[in-house]
């Protein structure tokens, strides 16, 4: 009788770059395929490999650190940063205008240049990968101001689902808060992050958005959060929304806070 192979012990080496806040798990693939990555001195050129803490590991020739514990937070991002580690235009980043003391973090999703609102940070890349998931469910509200006086029934095939350019949106909740002069406030609800779905969704239908911002994202709220300030969320709700908890949380589930400071943006960002 044929025995059943073994499975593998340890993790899947992406996983593992993923868990230490190197990337995602996709782009830490890149990362290996592009023969960045050492197992034990040896250069590695696919992500086929399972790895246990016993082995050395390096990124560019330096020493995988030690795994933080897992941490989420809120932060406001101010229109007119781009959602990118680094920018080919030269344009101003979210992360070179972090508050300091932040430690290296990726971020969930992207909101566009024009685009504000809260963005998810996080340093673990699992985690990022988990809530990025269409399959995670949690919708992701927005404020929308359009220009114009619409009415309910305007907003019927974003409600239904609709194609722009081949590519299928799902429906969308729609609501019109208020007219405000020239344009109309919405609250607009869905459960995918599409490029600039909202926006492209508005002008299939003969609307111009000038202004979006994003309020929550699931459970997560934007709440009194001001632009550029960052929160961490506390280690009771990562267990809660997340199943997880910080190794380094208190008696009361709160995760001990670092002390994060505003600094003035760069000199990049335009006015």
């Amino acid at each position: 009788m044929s025995q059943t192979p073994a499975t593998p012990k340890g993790d899947r080496i992406a996983k593992v770059l993923a868990r230490a806040g190197i990337a995602s798990r996709r782009e830490a693939e890149r990362i290996i395929e592009a023969g960045r990555v050492s197992v034990n001195g040896k250069l590695i050129d696919s992500p086929a490999l399972n790895v246990t803490a016993a082995d050395q590991i390096a990124v560019d020739g330096k020493p995988l650190a030690e795994p933080e514990p897992p941490r989420l937070w809120l932060y406001h991002k101010p229109m007119g940063l781009v959602t990118t580690a680094k920018d080919e235009k030269g344009r101003a980043t979210v992360f070179d205008n972090l508050p300091e003391g932040m430690p290296r973090v990726v971020s969930v999703g992207r909101l566009d240049l024009n685009s504000e609102g809260l963005l998810l940070l996080t340093n673990d890349g699992e985690i990022k990968r988990r809530l990025e998931l269409p399959s995670t469910g949690w919708v992701r509200k927005y404020r929308v101001r359009i220009h114009g006086a619409p009415k309910d029934e305007d907003f019927a095939p974003l409600r239904a689902g609709l194609v722009v350019d081949g590519e299928k949106f799902q429906p969308m909740s729609v609501t019109v808060d208020r007219q405000q002069g020239a344009n109309a406030w919405l609250t607009v609800g869905l459960r995918e992050g599409r490029n600039r779905e909202i926006r492209r969704a508005m002008e299939a239908v003969g609307l111009t958005v000038n202004r979006l911002i994003r309020i929550a994202y699931g459970p997560f709220r934007l709440g009194e959060l001001k632009p550029g300030a960052v929160e961490e969320v506390k280690a009771r709700v990562l267990r809660d929304q997340l199943g997880l908890a910080s190794p380094d949380a208190d008696k009361t589930g709160t995760a001990k806070k670092k002390p994060v400071r505003n600094r003035k943006p760069t000199s990049r960002r335009k006015p």
